[in-house]
């Protein structure tokens, strides 16, 4: 079994910064790919970073404000954030692709992150 947690959401004023932390533990053997991704109360569920390796890739929205980076010893990721706004009111989870002996997607519980003009 896979766990995953997320950590370091709150509330923020407008271009604020806040930093999220993701943590995997459990039967892995090997981490693929680590993402963050976004979800508000209506709307789907969006990619906000992924990292694979040293390749990492952004949502239009997020580039040059957030960046995720990689702990692969330790199966965490965070997510840098600055100069957030309002739209970036969400809840945001981590998402873990994992290789080997457990394959497969694990999601974190989310963490809300509140941006108050």
């Amino acid at each position: 079994q896979v766990q995953v947690v997320e950590s370091g959401g709150g509330l923020v004023q407008v271009g604020g910064s806040l930093r999220l932390s993701c943590a995997a533990s459990g039967s892995i053997s090997s981490v693929n790919t680590m993402a963050w991704y976004r979800q508000v109360p209506g709307k789907q569920r969006e990619l906000v970073a992924s990292q694979l390796g040293p390749r990492t890739d952004y949502a239009d929205f997020a580039k040059g404000r957030l960046t995720i980076s990689r702990r692969n010893a330790k199966n965490t990721a965070v997510l840098e954030m600055t100069n957030l706004k309002p739209d970036d009111t969400a809840v945001y989870y981590c998402k873990v692709t994992t290789l080997g002996n457990q394959v497969g997607d694990y999601w974190g519980p989310g963490t809300q992150v509140t941006v108050s003009s």
